[in-house]
């Protein structure tokens, strides 16, 4: 007898709550885009569950024979679930440093076999369904452990009835770009009425490739204000406030919007529980469907509000409020994070976009969405229109080092993480990049102020000059995700007078990129939502990335770049600056070498 795969994956039984009286969601057709409303089903899909019938001769579907796939099997050594040191996530201290070289560390191997000897399509791993054509929902078995591990852990408090459904993707931009061709109409200046134009609400600063998505498709992008968390519910330029003096002379009033949650990129904060419930009870009065990407969901850090009130000498942060009351995903790390916008998703608005990327690798190009069925069924139809299942040699290999159990031989060998596997990867994950997170902030922290002397200008006193600590910087310690998001206090430059701010912040990172400093940070007006803003703000910024680099070298490198800053916080001639822009622009700075990355790749 054939066990099936995953049925008895789950490490620990979700705590049951309270039974509540669920309606089902509402109904958003009303949101959908003409071309989304005019999609059919792909008649060929439709034979697909004819193919599981037993003994059935398929002569119908333009299926390559599996035995002229090139491939036996696919093969990798993968790491045990335990690899890296979780961080506690009550504990307000920084986890501990890593102890060993991935290399020394302990791993198994995995196997894709050629066929699979189980049956349900849902248990089925092999080289021949996995790099055949399938449903373009995703890779049955793959789809079926995704589906379960996010609406039983993940999100196991979603209260609309019958819970949400999932459809697998290329990756979270894979996923935007569906959801904007489900929900929103190309619009053209140059055909359409201003009056048609539809919009899309984000926070002020934002992912650049989202956003650049976005454009094309001739959608208003609206910024709302931030503050250390995420976007502001009220006040000037908070989300109530732009809705409420929305003009209409603009175009219709936005019905979409795009949000980062969880260690937001660029400025690493997480969205509260009570701030979350404010703005989603804003966007039920809007009718407004919620787009929440989340890849960095499982980095968030318990240690960073503590650290940085001690290194300051602050009043230690309150503890963060608990959700007790909510069903427990039966794992105490998962139950710990912030939950996203579906656990009080009543109405069925909110679209999450998940990710590989930031888990597993960027280069899988795999993800998956989450949503009312009634939406997911129509981004399947447009799945089956544009780009199909992902990659089914990704899907076969995430799915093997998941899933995979004892070998059916009975000879035992290697097993998969299962679900308890997963989360303790997530966990581990999430102790490194905290670590990092450490290193970097507390480098920076140390690193903020320089002293600045001046001679006292009349004759009497010009033996002596005034000394004064100045700011170059300020930051928080970041709440989640991969960056720290900086603002230079170019006011303390003492050239703030001389040379405008943003020519200063250009040279500046020009500066950086000289030797000895050789570090690479991101501009922050590349995160800017809006090109050729009246007011910019942005050059007031860096992005600054703690992931990109080996761990070892975080706090060589930060080092380096404090120093930088407080160098070129000690010019005081113009002509410096017109040195450092004269430099840029000749050959000089195509031989430079060994720029180290804290930008982050732009991809993400």
């Amino acid at each position: 007898m054939v066990v099936p795969r995953f049925k008895s994956f789950l490490g620990q039984e979700p705590k049951a709550s309270p039974a509540i009286e669920q309606k089902p969601p509402l109904d958003l057709s009303h949101h959908l885009s003409r071309a989304t409303k005019a999609r059919q089903g792909n008649n060929i899909k439709e034979f697909y569950k004819y193919f599981a019938i037993p003994g059935i001769g398929n002569l119908a579907g333009g299926l390559p024979n599996a035995s002229y796939f090139p491939y036996d099997t696919l093969q990798a050594r993968v790491a045990l679930p335990e690899r890296f040191e979780p961080a506690s996530s009550t504990s307000t201290t920084p986890p501990k440093p890593s102890e060993s070289r991935i290399a020394s560390k302990p791993f198994s191997r995995i196997t894709v076999p050629r066929e699979s000897p189980y049956s349900d399509p849902s248990d089925k791993i092999d080289i021949v369904t996995a790099l055949q054509y399938s449903q373009a929902s995703g890779y049955p078995p793959l789809l079926s452990f995704v589906r379960q591990f996010t609406r039983d852990n993940l999100h196991p408090n979603v209260p609309y009835k019958d819970g949400p459904e999932v459809i697998l993707t290329n990756g979270a931009l894979d996923g935007l770009s569906k959801a904007l061709e489900c929900l929103s109409n190309p619009w053209d200046k140059c055909r359409d009425w201003v009056s048609d134009r539809e919009g899309i609400l984000c926070e002020e600063f934002s992912f650049p490739s989202s956003i650049q998505m976005m454009r094309p498709r001739g959608l208003q992008i609206v910024p709302v204000k931030m503050d250390t968390e995420g976007m502001l519910a009220g006040g000037p330029g908070g989300l109530r406030d732009v809705l409420e003096n929305w003009d209409i002379k603009k175009g219709k009033m936005p019905h979409l919007m795009y949000t980062i949650t969880i260690g937001q990129n660029p400025t690493s904060g997480i969205l509260s529980t009570e701030r979350r419930k404010e703005i989603y009870s804003i966007c039920t009065k809007y009718d407004i469907v919620i787009i929440e990407d989340d890849p960095y969901w499982h980095l968030q850090y318990p240690s960073a509000a503590s650290s940085e009130a001690s290194a300051r000498n602050l009043a230690p942060p309150p503890p963060a409020p608990t959700t007790s009351s909510q069903k427990s995903s039966g794992f105490p790390f998962l139950d710990s994070l912030v939950p996203s916008y579906l656990s009080m998703d009543i109405d069925g608005r909110v679209v999450r976009l998940d990710t590989f990327s930031k888990s597993i690798a960027p280069g899988c190009r795999l993800g998956w969405i989450t949503a009312q069925p009634k939406l997911v069924e129509r981004l399947l139809r447009v799945t089956e229109g544009t780009t199909q299942a992902p990659s089914g040699f990704v899907q076969a290999m995430v799915a093997q080092v998941i899933m995979e159990p004892d070998n059916k031989d009975g000879k035992g060998g290697p097993t998969g993480w299962k679900v308890d596997g997963w989360v303790r990867w997530l966990e581990g994950l999430r102790g490194s990049y905290e670590r990092r997170m450490q290193l970097m902030s507390t480098t920076l922290e140390n690193g903020r102020f320089t002293i600045q002397q001046k001679r006292m200008a009349n004759e009497e006193d010009a033996e002596w000059a005034v000394v004064k600590k100045a700011e170059m910087y300020s930051f928080s310690w970041p709440r989640g995700g991969m960056f720290l998001w900086l603002r230079y206090n170019f006011a303390s430059h003492p050239l703030s007078g001389q040379v405008e701010g943003q020519r200063l912040a250009k040279a500046l990172w020009i500066w950086l990129t000289k030797k000895p400093y050789l570090a690479l940070v991101s501009p922050g007006e590349q995160f800017e939502v809006i090109l050729g803003s009246a007011k910019p703000d942005g050059w007031r910024y860096s992005r600054i990335c703690f992931g990109a680099v080996e761990e070892d070298d975080v706090e060589k490198v930060t080092a380096r770049y404090t120093k930088g800053v407080e160098s070129f916080w000690h010019l005081r001639k113009v002509k410096d600056i017109e040195g450092i822009e004269a430099w840029a622009a000749s050959e000089q700075r195509e031989q430079q070498v060994d720029v180290a990355n804290l930008s982050g790749c732009w991809g993400c």
